[in-house]
């Protein structure tokens, strides 16, 4: 079974229309809906903005599903010129760009466990080359795998992204993936990342990001459709 995780509708909506034999469970205000997509076992679930949303989610969809799959699918902007609107990052890994203990000794973005300390939680390597191998099929589209960052802000400074960028390596920002992320690696379960930019680093306000959601969300169902495809 593959869990799928998106933050808004917006980005689940065509997912959902593509499931066949569909039921439903309210968890925690979340609607998850187990079906089929094209043969395939799958749990799709909005879990809202921000970390805190998609973590709940996440623990939720692993402790009552158990899929052997998470892949978090949805915008993103960009942090880097080598990724513009329409365009597909799929993570290599994630970091919580907005961690920070730095007062205390630690690194921006790295998390503290009992027996140490995490900043990059590794995205699964076959699950993310999968993806770009089905994304090759996307007209006008380039499709670009690096580091993802996630925090519980919505960033439009051009200056802010840059920062990220130089301090991470990220090519794109949201808002939930390290968080899941976090989560599969707390819980041993693989994960991806899969985000089509809906606001560059020259289209990054809030505008712009409503204005091309819509278009950015139509490539990643086409990737996750072409992917249990592909499975």
């Amino acid at each position: 079974m593959i869990g799928i995780i998106c933050a808004m509708q917006i980005e689940a909506d065509g997912i959902l229309a593509l499931c066949e034999n569909k039921q439903t469970s309210q968890k925690y205000g979340m609607t998850f809906t187990q079906g089929t997509l094209n043969g395939k076992e799958v749990v799709v679930v909005v879990c809202g903005v921000g970390k805190v949303n998609a973590a709940m989610c996440a623990v939720t969809l692993i402790n009552d599903y158990r899929p052997e799959l998470v892949i978090n699918s949805g915008v993103a902007g960009a942090l880097s010129p080598v990724v513009s609107i329409g365009d597909i990052a799929i993570g290599s890994k994630a970091v919580e760009h907005d961690m920070n203990v730095t007062a205390l000794g630690d690194k921006q973005g790295e998390v503290s466990f009992p027996n140490g300390k995490v900043m990059f939680f590794e995205c699964d390597k076959n699950a993310a080359r999968l993806l770009e191998t089905v994304c090759a099929d996307l007209p006008d589209t380039k499709t670009v795998r690096g580091i993802i960052a996630s925090g519980d802000v919505f960033i439009s400074d051009r200056k802010k992204r840059l920062l990220i960028n130089d301090r991470f390596g990220a090519i794109a920002c949201e808002m939930e993936g390290a968080a899941i992320g976090h989560v599969c690696y707390c819980c041993n379960v693989p994960f991806a990342i899969i985000r089509a930019i809906s606001d560059d680093l020259d289209e990054n306000k809030g505008m712009d990001f409503v204005k091309f959601c819509e278009l950015a969300a139509e490539k990643t169902v086409f990737a996750i459709d072409s992917f249990t495809k592909a499975q």
